[in-house]
């Protein structure tokens, strides 16, 4: 037992006064016999006994609750040497990803370790909370109580060295205190490994939490194809974790009406298709029933109104006939003009321009082709065999430093794809390594590897990308190249063309880095608004002469379907889900980790805090006695004789 005043001890010698009260009660009296009393001394000898006897009590009594009275006043407290040396500080962090909406024993992950918090701390116990999205630094449960039980699922999850730096900012900057962090979390396994730092200014606690079922049925993602007929194809892939589930029912909707049912099965790999009509614009949802994790239930989607794009093949005596087949009039707006007569008024209308076989590039058609590209253009390169090089590379110069060699007449062929370059990134669904390989019977060389799509066996640059400029170091087509016969001339002609104006694609996974373009002139300091649920916000964008190019990341941050407002104009939608990280229930093995106390629950791991950090005070005891003293002491007054 410790005291937190002691000298209040100095007072002991009080002790003293009940004491010479008792001996001045007890001082002796002289004697005087009288004649037959008998009886009478008889009795007061009895008396008297019983008299000492009752002031011997009061006395004891006197002393001990003045004694009790003077240790109250030194407030007395039981605690170890650490917890009275030391402060303790204690920082939680609470997992609010998407997975803590599983059931556990209790209820939901989340909510339960909410709870438990609350229950488990004193209201006015000053404690830092943190989630994947918020802070809350040395506050009250008592203040803090309605922002966790109010607290918002996030698609965000913190790996655990994110997790020790961000704690670590919340503790004071004590060298003293015993500082405690507290990670509450299921611990999803997102293929990575568990490893981190250790530090030992602080105790690292973990609270693995476990659903009861890890059963999880979600849509994983979308895609349309486009058919011989007036329809669309809807592709709808799904995923469980159960093996045992069979089939997963799934239910379209047009806004809000019911326009298709289909089935996930198992057989199928859980993918189904919708028919979909290509005439109007299509604001899907999907929708399934799944208990466990409802946040991947429901997938939006859009097809937006048709937007083509503007292409302008400028020719010397090259063929444009394959750039007109592939850029169908379907999606594309095609025009060809010879560059003697071309019509520099056009440039600036277009989304693409192919310099198609040019000889020369003149000044005004490179400067021209400058003020394009830097308005959001794209232009493509394909060089004549007796191109001049100095009008090439002074073209290469708006986009970059490197420069085209001079011509050499040697047969190459084509063998290298960049299959992670952005044009070819959804072509091929695995590496290929042997395939028609193209041929070219001459080449300009270019010294670098950067931004390559396509190389020669000996890794020269054939199709090269400098910011908005393709540039292709040999010709295409016959009588130079068979590249135009050979099956990668339609996804990479293709792609380039639809690069040069992003639409909007079928859905947008929110906290990613998304960019589309809308065909729209604006007005000098006008700009487009994503409105949703009658709210509005401004995404980042930039205007250029014939399109505005729109990028999202942390806006929005609900899933649904957003306006592109020009005023108050709808011109389309786009739509965005929250990514399935979290979808698959796998769980990390903490029991590797070295430096990581592993807790059972959320309410033990508390208690036991509380009991290393907590000082007993026993003062409220000794004023207890000090008054259930007294009342002995009444009553002897009272009732003993």
């Amino acid at each position: 037992m410790q005291f937190l005043h002691p000298e209040f001890f100095y007072a002991l010698p009080a002790l003293l006064i009940p004491v010479f009260i008792h001996l001045f009660q007890l001082r002796r009296f002289k004697v005087q016999a009288f004649t037959n009393v008998a009886l009478l001394q008889k009795i007061r000898f009895q008396t008297r006994k019983s008299s000492q006897l009752k002031k011997w009590l009061i006395l004891l009594l006197r002393l001990l609750t003045v004694a009790c009275i003077i240790f109250a006043f030194s407030q007395p407290f039981i605690s170890n040497q650490i917890a009275h040396k030391n402060t303790f500080e204690t920082v939680i962090y609470l997992d609010n990803s998407f997975s803590m909406q599983a059931v556990g024993p209790k209820g939901t992950l989340l909510n339960r370790a909410v709870q438990d918090i609350i229950t488990g701390l004193d209201e006015s116990e000053k404690i830092s909370v943190f989630t994947n999205d918020k802070n809350y630094k040395s506050t009250s449960i008592k203040d803090l109580k309605t922002e966790l039980l109010a607290l918002e699922y996030s698609q965000n999850q913190l790996d655990l060295n994110t997790l020790i730096l961000k704690g670590k900012s919340l503790f004071s900057e004590s060298k003293t205190s015993t500082k405690t962090l507290i990670l509450i979390s299921d611990f999803q396994n997102h293929n990575d490994n568990l490893v981190f730092q250790k530090d030992t200014t602080i105790r690292l606690l973990a609270v693995p939490l476990k659903p009861i079922h890890t059963a999880n049925s979600f849509i994983e993602n979308v895609s349309l194809e486009p058919t011989l007929s007036a329809n669309y194809s809807l592709n709808v892939s799904g995923k469980t974790t159960l093996e045992t589930t069979d089939s997963i029912p799934v239910t379209l909707y047009q806004d809000q009406q019911i326009v298709g049912k289909s089935i996930l099965e198992k057989s199928k790999n859980y993918k189904t298709t919708f028919k979909l009509s290509n005439t109007l614009e299509f604001k899907g949802k999907l929708s399934i029933d799944d208990s466990q994790i409802p946040y991947d239930d429901v997938f939006y989607f859009n097809i937006p109104k048709a937007e083509k794009i503007a292409v302008l093949a400028i020719n010397e005596q090259s063929n444009s006939a394959f750039l007109k087949k592939l850029y169908s009039a379907n999606e594309f707006l095609f025009q060809s003009q010879n560059f003697k007569t071309l019509d520099y008024s056009q440039i600036k209308n277009q989304n693409l321009i192919v310099l198609n076989g040019l000889s020369s590039i003149s000044t005004a058609l490179k400067n021209s082709l400058k003020t394009f590209m830097k308005s959001g253009g794209v232009v493509v390169l394909i060089p004549n065999k007796k191109g001049d090089l100095n009008a090439y590379n002074s073209l290469l110069a708006t986009q970059t430093k490197h420069k085209l060699e001079p011509l050499k007449s040697q047969g190459k062929r084509v063998t290298n794809i960049t299959f992670k370059h952005p044009i070819l990134k959804e072509v091929f669904e695995e590496t290929i390594t042997n395939f028609q390989y193209p041929t070219v019977d001459f080449y300009y060389p270019l010294n670098t590897t950067a931004n390559t799509v396509l190389a020669f066996e000996d890794e020269q640059p054939f199709l090269v990308q400098f910011k908005a400029l393709f540039v292709f170091t040999s010709a295409v087509d016959a009588p130079e190249s068979n590249f135009v016969s050979s099956p990668l001339i339609v996804p990479i002609v293709y792609n380039i063309g639809r690069s040069s104006l992003k639409i909007p694609t079928l859905h947008y996974w929110i906290g990613a880095e998304n960019t589309f373009d809308l065909k729209v002139s604006l007005q000098k300091d006008r700009i487009l608004k994503l409105g949703y649920q009658g709210t509005q916000r401004i995404p980042l964008q930039t205007n250029y002469n014939t399109k505005v190019s729109i990028t999202t990341q942390e806006t929005p941050n609900k899933p649904g379907h957003y306006a592109i407002l020009k005023e108050m104009d709808t011109l389309t939608h786009v739509s965005y889900n929250y990514n399935r990280n979290e979808s698959q229930l796998r769980y990390q093995d903490l029991s590797k980790l070295k430096g990581v106390s592993i807790e059972a629950t959320v309410d033990s791991t508390l208690k036991k805090i509380k009991i290393e950090a907590n000082v007993s005070w026993l003062w409220k005891w000794f004023v207890i006695f000090a008054l259930i003293l007294l009342a002995f002491e009444m009553l002897i007054l009272k009732y003993f004789k």
